[in-house]
């Protein structure tokens, strides 16, 4: 048996389970493949970098013995089933009734990758720049290059359709739980697939749109069935130039103040192939915000591990997350360098949107990395479970229920840390984000192979060949780079020495062996992988495969022993989940799963680098960088921005923070007033955040978002999109600019 890593959704934070291992069946089962993160891409050509530094200990001069965990450490990713309407009542003198909460997540909704709104009656769709990278490349027509100039349709039938997108927008959820708990662990999935089958066929079926999902809360305390409707006729109406969109580039990732309008704007179409017609949308603030001002962020946080134990935190600090780390690191290096070499090739295959999306997770896995060795943090962590463990003591029931869970716990990472070795060499190994196509086709041509020589029927070779002929062409220059980090994967942490390093290199190094097994494998491209197949020349031989049997033995047993590992550590986590439940209910909310959450937060400043942060920056600040940075791209400013028209207010604010609680995922969400206004569009969490995967520090975490001021500023001024404008203000939908020029020259 075979074992491919995989990635989550391909914005979303992945969590250290979530870089584990994917089982891919053998001759009587299609296993599963990459869950689509990136366009496969590549590694460095050169010395493996160096590893992460080591952090100074944050805790300097502080008694740990006497830290203590804060009252909103897992967070305020509040669940729409279980809105905290006590805790708003005593915090903003706020007390929504259900018609507001039905307002909020009808006008909220869901991309693949991102979180978006309904912004006017005519189905128009606010979501990040970034979010949104993928189809304004898709929609660019010969001789465009909308990436880099901006994309406009200044009329309605020059919006543009993103043929490979939806967004889902969430009509209702329905508690199951009391159906679901019932049943064994080793049944509830088929339960679970009933359960949404039903639903879904009660509220139309795939007909009227509906997909429904089953939301485990709590780590599978309570069950909800999630039921929405999906629009996929999805049509780009704007987007700024990339340099505007991620103005500040990698550098300012993560970071405040920020100077970026990292917004655009996207049209769902009905049935009929007419803009979508609701009265569930978000109006546009005419005031904006303030400090002190109380904001909601609506969105679809991608994926929290709050409520893991401190062992499992401890295991993540010592082992899983510098290796994640130094595979994000590796990767998006690797990316970089072969753009620079291949600028047009790489243009061709969409390597910049790769490289931004390795470079952020980099970011963001080095900013988790670090958080888990501040002891402070940690302590907080180890204080807030031993109040949970005192309260399932003191009770004798929970006691007798779950006593012991917190020991297994730590029992099961200790045997997981055994297998850091080859969790550093192995991880993703099967996604196409971090892994060669040759490598990915040598995994299905040695289970195919293997097959078709002990005379495996055909029926079970098919899905074998299908797969191997499946995977997407790379260039042979940029595959040979990913490959090349592969082995230098295995060379760091099975050691140079080992059996399998020496039989794959044979005194080569990495970058030489890669090449030649790329030059000299049928497996490279998929025309020569096809015929090899096809006429039955495709052996042993090839040095692809060679290159998978050689460590394959090592792959099966790193699969059976972490594998099974890690579903122990799911059946403790559930059993905790259940206890936490039973121990603090509602009052905390659940790790956040990529489905509705309602964040509450306010717009204030913060202390940072020995200074305070402004609560909002203005287009003033963005020119200063721009000229403060001269001749470094990631400021550079497009064409059109160099002089701007004597109209253009440069005080107006751009960007501002608040203490919303926002994990990634969040990226495209609203941020909304009491009175569900639109007041900003978030895009990012300050670099304090970044430890928010584990714990929520509201004195310091900060969200960041494009103030709705800033956006519209720049749709009059500088773009002169005045149907965006009208309709953004009025929820009037014109058909042309001059039309809408006009409505507003009437205004």
């Amino acid at each position: 048996m075979m074992i491919l890593g995989h990635l989550g959704s391909s914005l979303r934070p992945l969590t250290h389970s979530g870089l584990a291992l994917l089982v891919v069946g053998c001759s009587a089962s299609s296993g599963a493949g990459d869950s689509g993160a990136v366009t496969p891409q590549t590694p460095p050509a050169a010395a493996t970098p160096a590893a992460p530094t080591e952090p100074a200990p944050a805790a300097s001069g502080v008694n740990l013995d006497t830290v203590r965990a804060g009252r909103f450490d897992n967070g305020k990713m509040w669940t729409f089933e279980y809105p905290p309407l006590d805790y708003f009542q005593e915090s903003y003198g706020f007390a929504p009734d259900s018609a507001w909460f039905e307002r909020a997540r009808l006008g909220a909704l869901r991309l693949p990758n991102c979180s978006a709104s309904f912004v006017s009656p005519n189905g128009l769709v606010m979501t990040n720049h970034h979010c949104a990278r993928d189809g304004v490349s898709e929609v660019a027509r010969a001789g465009e290059t909308l990436l880099d100039d901006g994309f406009y349709a200044r009329s309605l039938k020059d919006e543009r359709a993103w043929e490979e997108t939806y967004v889902d927008q969430l009509i209702d959820f329905i508690d199951v739980s009391d159906e679901v708990l019932p049943v064994p662990a080793d049944a509830r999935q088929a339960t679970l697939d009933r359960i949404s089958e039903r639903i879904a066929g009660e509220y139309g079926g795939e007909e009227a749109g509906i997909v429904v999902e089953m939301i485990a809360l709590w780590n599978g305390a309570r069950y909800s069935a999630y039921v929405f409707r999906r629009y996929d006729d999805v049509r780009v109406v704007f987007a700024p130039e990339l340099n505007l969109g991620k103005f500040g580039g990698d550098p300012d990732n993560f970071t405040y103040p920020r100077y970026t309008l990292d917004m655009s704007f996207l049209r769902v179409y009905d049935e009929n192939g007419d803009p979508l017609k609701s009265d569930n949308f978000f109006r546009w603030s005419e005031r904006g915000v303030e400090q002190g001002d109380a904001v909601f962020i609506i969105g679809n946080p991608g994926t929290t591990n709050r409520l893991q134990t401190v062992a499992q935190l401890e295991y993540r600090r010592d082992f899983g997350e510098r290796a994640v780390y130094l595979l994000f690191q590796t990767r998006a290096e690797a990316l970089r360098a072969y753009y620079a070499e291949n600028p047009q090739e790489g243009d061709s295959i969409d390597v910049r949107n790769d490289i931004a999306l390795l470079a952020n997770f980099d970011k963001f896995y080095g900013g988790v990395w670090q958080g888990l060795q501040d002891p402070v943090l940690i302590a907080r962590r180890r204080d807030s479970e031993r109040e949970f463990r005192a309260a399932i003591e003191s009770d004798s029931a929970l006691n007798a229920e779950f006593a012991g869970l917190f020991d297994r716990m730590a029992e099961t990472q200790s045997e997981k840390a055994e297998f850091a070795a080859d969790y550093g060499a192995f991880v993703a190994l099967g996604s196409a984000t971090f892994t060669s196509a040759i490598l990915l086709r040598g995994f299905h041509a040695f289970q195919y192979v293997a097959g078709r020589d002990h005379g495996a029927p055909a029926e079970a070779l098919e899905p074998l060949r299908d797969q191997l002929l499946g995977v997407e062409d790379q260039p042979n220059g940029l595959q040979a780079r990913m490959l090349a980090a592969r082995l230098r994967d295995f060379q760091k942490y099975l050691e140079d020495d080992s059996d399998i390093v020496r039989e794959i290199l044979q005194g080569r190094n990495a970058e030489t062996a890669a090449k030649e097994i790329v030059d000299g494998s049928v497996l490279a491209q998929s025309t020569s992988a096809a015929q090899a197949v096809e006429d039955g020349s495709l052996t042993m031989d090839d040095p692809a495969l060679q290159l998978v049997a050689a460590f394959i033995a090592r792959l099966g047993a790193y699969q059976a022993g972490f594998t099974s590992l890690l579903g122990e550590e799911g059946e403790i986590a559930a059993e905790l989940g259940r206890a936490r439940f039973e121990v603090y209910g509602t009052s905390i909310p659940p790790d956040a799963t990529f489905s509705l959450r309602i964040a509450d937060g306010v717009v204030t400043s913060y202390e940072y680098n020995g200074t305070e942060a402004p609560v909002y920056t203005t287009y003033y600040g963005l020119y200063d960088h721009y000229y403060s940075y001269r001749g470094r791209t990631d400021w550079d400013l497009p064409e059109r921005w160099l002089n701007p028209p004597a109209s253009f207010d440069l005080s107006t604010p751009l960007n501002f923070v608040m203490t919303a609680d926002i994990i990634g995922g969040n990226s495209g969400s609203p941020v909304l007033n009491l009175d569900l206004e639109v007041v900003g569009l978030v895009f990012d969490g300050n670099i304090e955040s970044l430890p928010g995967d584990f714990i929520y520090v509201p004195t310091s975490n900060r969200s960041v978002a494009v103030d709705a001021r800033g956006i519209l500023e720049a749709l009059r001024a500088m773009y002169d999109a005045d149907r965006l404008v009208l309709e953004l203000t009025t929820g009037r939908l014109a058909t042309t600019d001059a039309e809408a020029d006009a409505a507003l020259v009437g205004n």
